[in-house]
């Protein structure tokens, strides 16, 4: 390989290589740069046909792709805007150090906005619009760290005042008018649109947002704009699996309204990125190889003249031979180290800055902090067609902290400085803040008629308003369908077995024919469409492919062939979780970013939701998010020959921990229907900021009616399903409560007990242990707070209280799940949980349920024993009990086998 690479790179014939050269050259100015790639395109498919061997270089020099000559020229008033700019750098650093120098240790950063001012500046004088009647607004996934910057520009615009920017991270003093620490829609819902700063959600989900607005657009809801996603995130960022795992989606479909700006200053939290390497060079690889306009914005203005100057390229060698870490070190240490260490390699680079001073080669300027260079950058990036681009805009991390921070290892951590290093900062961005002010680190606004606000507000004018903003509700007015509408599967199935995924999908399609809100249902798979009976979606609505389908499928001449089409309803998104959970988001916000109500369904395996992608749920329930997840083949015993990694038993704990997620572990499709239907009414009539979680089996069995009057009691998540009766006198009763399918084995239990040891049962669904988890914790706070007021009695205490014998729990999740509501149980009622603890492994569901000690035997048998406990039956009724269902005492525990 080595031999061959010497052979490809020498010059066997340097003339006729200059002859090359030179009609190339002549091509480029006679007929343009586009003439001479198909030239050359047609040169390497020849070489290629011949059998030459031409390995692909994904990378370009390391300079600016954009050539000076070829820069779009920016209109605006850079005298303005360089004040501007300067301003909000002040104000963001002042809003961090006053934070620092409160009592309680708030933290916050100064270094990251301080290497991206000039990225944010152009774009908000030049390229985002807000949205308007004229233009329906970009979106911008500002990074994290960068909030103390949009705060300080909002403050100029006088969106926010110097109370709220000395609440930075106090938004429980504040009292509602603080600032979060990061973009936070939940805790600023009129601000935020999209939290960012758990690293790597933010490009994933502006990959498939910027998918959904094209979807939108085929699909007729939106009309066709030029409207972009911009996505900010730092170079180190680029290390999480999310923020570069999708960007081969955004190549495939061409997503030219996405455009990704990677502030590229080369250090991470602790230190260098790629300190052995050159971050940009990688990126560009990675991102030209995935199909993406690459343009990297490497070098400043001040470069210009020495880069024309070398003409023999040694300059450009010398770029590409220095590694990161050295042009850390570079900007750390000063000019006469860059002049010695960089420029003093090669006699030629030493002379072409002889005759510069130490002052003027540290002043030599990276790409990201030249505001023209960044504007032609954004141009060129807002022009694409066909592709998305990435820009890759080098800067220094903690721009102008100087000693104090610019460009060091620590920088990231930097949240304090002291009056030298205030000074220091005053001075460098000459901020008319006298000596004696210093010491309180004062915010400075010029004053509204001030021609830098004069021009700053000007600019915005122009583009729509101010940004960030957010819309909390829709204009479009939609109403849910009544549950009569679900008629389909809130009557019983009779002989018919199905299962409650299929019950789920039914219902799925009466809402599909629904003529209000059909067209707004967004069915989302992740390749497992079959596996949940959707199958028949494939024909009836089509799966949304940007291009249409260009090929005759293979099941065509069924009538359920996979159908794909540029107008499809059902989004496919491949073996990706994280990408289905993306692309939900993206349509359970579209209400907000769109103006457009959507309602996404995302099925999948239970086991792969919220354990596999929680930060993404977490991060959908702070920005407000609306629809449906589906976690299908739910339950440790239920999927019953997948095994341990496929057996979910513990996903109900997790959805729980999010606020505004409302879980349920439906039985039977009535609860399926009325829980749909409740749903749809709150998130799309009400427009409720909540989202929904739902987990659906593939055990299939037969349906009962819905009962009457039970639909409050299943919204509230228990109602009573069997009444046993009044109890007669001396009659040992017990209280069996179940969810899911092993609610089928408690009702099994209960005519166990009956028909062995007359013992009678109530039987209660609870198709959400989380909702009346909630309520009881709602009614025991209130009751703290109103100690002489009357009494609240939560909900599932009300409905236990006067019922007699012990209560036996028992689900198909581990003990935790259903044990959330023992704290709110009638007093003196004992309560017993089984669940599935333990890994899950494959075998029958029989056996399964008889291995976690959740089947009917082991449900009956627990009943009896704590009928024992209480004296209503023997000790020997529960052995005769183990012995008559064939348990066996000595089996090991499944939850530490």
């Amino acid at each position: 390989m080595d031999q061959l690479d010497d052979i490809l790179h020498q010059d066997l014939d340097p003339t006729e290589t200059q002859e090359w050269v030179e009609s190339l050259d002549a091509v480029i100015n006679h007929d343009g740069t586009e003439r001479a790639h198909f030239l050359l395109e047609r040169m390497v498919d020849s070489t290629r046909r011949a059998g030459g061997y031409l390995p692909f270089d994904p990378t370009t020099e390391y300079v600016n792709t954009i050539p000076a000559s070829q820069e779009a020229k920016c209109p605006g008033d850079g005298a303005l805007e360089w004040r501007i700019r300067t301003i909000v750098r002040w104000n963001a650093m002042a809003m961090v150090v006053r934070a620092n120098r409160k009592p309680g240790e708030l933290g916050g950063h100064i270094a990251s906005f301080a290497s991206s001012a000039t990225l944010y500046d152009v774009g908000f004088n030049h390229f985002w619009r807000a949205p308007s009647a004229e233009h329906p607004g970009d979106l911008i996934f500002h990074q994290g760290h960068s909030s103390p910057g949009i705060y300080a520009r909002s403050f100029l615009e006088g969106r926010l005042s110097e109370e709220q920017l000395d609440l930075f991270r106090m938004e429980v003093a504040g009292h509602g008018r603080g600032l979060s620490s990061y973009p936070h829609p939940w805790l600023m819902p009129d601000y935020w649109q999209v939290p960012t700063v758990s690293m790597g959600l933010g490009p994933i989900q502006a990959i498939y947002q910027a998918q959904f607005w094209k979807y939108l657009e085929h699909r007729g809801l939106i009309p066709k704009t030029d409207r972009k996603v911009w996505c900010f995130l730092g170079d180190g960022e680029t290390d999480e699996p999310e923020s570069l795992g999708a960007i081969s989606l955004a190549g495939r479909e061409g997503l030219d309204n996405l455009i990704f700006v990677i502030n590229c200053n080369l250090q991470r939290l602790d230190g260098p990125v790629r300190g052995n390497g050159k971050i940009i060079q990688e990126l560009e690889g990675v991102f030209r190889g995935a199909g993406w306009n690459a343009l990297k914005l490497v070098w400043g203005s001040y470069w210009d003249p020495l880069l024309a100057r070398d003409t023999k390229g040694v300059l450009r060698k010398l770029m590409m031979e220095t590694v990161d870490g050295e042009y850390q070190a570079c900007k750390a240490f000063g000019g006469a180290y860059t002049r010695e260490h960089f420029f003093g390699k090669y006699p030629e680079t030493r002379e072409m800055v002889a005759n510069l001073s130490d002052d003027d080669i540290w002043r030599l300027n990276r790409g990201g902090h030249d505001p023209h260079k960044v504007y032609a950058a954004y141009h060129s990036a807002v022009n694409t067609k066909g592709m998305p681009t990435v820009i890759l805009a080098k800067t220094v991390k903690g721009y102008g902290m100087g000693a104090a921070g610019e460009s060091q290892n620590p920088t990231h951590q930097q949240k304090k400085l002291d009056a030298d290093a205030v000074r220091h900062f005053r001075d460098r961005f000459n901020i008319p803040v006298s000596d004696d002010q210093l010491k309180d680190v004062p915010y400075y606004h010029p004053g509204k008629d001030s021609p830098e606000m004069q021009y700053m507000m000007e600019r915005r004018r122009a583009l729509g308003g101010a940004l960030p903003q957010r819309r909390r509700k829709t204009d479009v007015k939609l109403k849910a369908p009544e549950l009569s509408a679900f008629e389909q599967i809130t009557k019983g199935s009779g002989e018919r077995e199905i299962s409650t995924t299929m019950a789920l999908v039914r219902g799925m399609n009466l809402m599909l024919r629904d003529k209000q809100i059909g067209e707004r249902i967004v069915p989302i798979v992740a390749d497992e469409a079959r596996t949940f009976g959707m199958e028949g979606m494939f024909r009836q609505i089509g799966i949304y492919a940007p291009f249409g389908q260009k090929y005759r499928p293979q099941d065509a001449d069924q009538l359920l062939y996979y159908r794909e089409d540029q107008k499809g309803q059902v989004l496919q998104q491949g073996i990706s979780e994280a990408g289905g959970m993306a692309s939900w988001m993206a349509a359970a916000t579209s209400y907000s970013l769109s103006n457009q109500p959507m309602l996404p369904f995302f099925i999948y395996y239970s086991m792969f939701g919220f354990q596999r992608i929680g930060d993404l749920a977490w991060a959908a329930g702070d920005m407000r998010a609306r629809g449906f997840l589906i976690g299908g083949t739910a339950g440790r015993t239920t999927l019953n020959g997948e095994g341990l990694q496929h057996e979910d038993g513990h996903s109900h704990l997790l959805s729980g921990a999010i606020p505004n997620v409302k879980s349920y572990d439906p039985t039977f499709s009535y609860e399926v229907a009325v829980i749909m239907q409740d749903g749809t009414r709150r998130m799309l009539q009400e427009q409720e900021d909540v989202y929904y979680y739902i987990t659906v089996m593939n055990e299939n069995y037969s349906h009962p009616d819905l009962p009457v009057g039970s639909e409050e009691g299943i919204i509230k998540g228990m109602y009573l399903f069997k009444d046993a009766g009044k109890p007669k006198k001396g009659e040992p009763r017990v209280q069996l409560l179940g969810s899911g399918t092993i609610l089928r084995e408690v009702i099994a239990a209960a005519e166990l007990l009956e028909k062995d040891f007359g013992v009678s049962a109530d039987i209660w669904s609870v198709p959400s242990f989380s909702e009346v988890r909630r309520d009881g914790f709602d009614a025991e706070r209130w009751n703290r707070l109103h100690p002489e007021a009357q009494q609240r009695v939560p909900y599932i205490t009300g409905l236990l209280q006067d019922r007699q014998g012990p209560a036996i729990a028992a689900t198909d999740y581990v003990r935790e799940f259903a044990d959330q509501v023992r704290a709110f149980m009638p007093d003196g009622m004992r309560y017993t949980v089984l669940g599935t603890d333990g890994f899950g492994r494959s075998d029958t569901r029989e056996h399964l349920r008889g291995f976690f000690e959740v089947d009917r035997y082991w449900i009956a048998h627990a009943a009896l024993a704590s009928l024992a406990k209480e004296g209503k039956v023997n000790a020997k009724d529960v052995s005769r009990a183990i012995k008559t269902y064939k348990l066996d005492p000595d089996k090991p525990n499944p939850l530490t086998v």
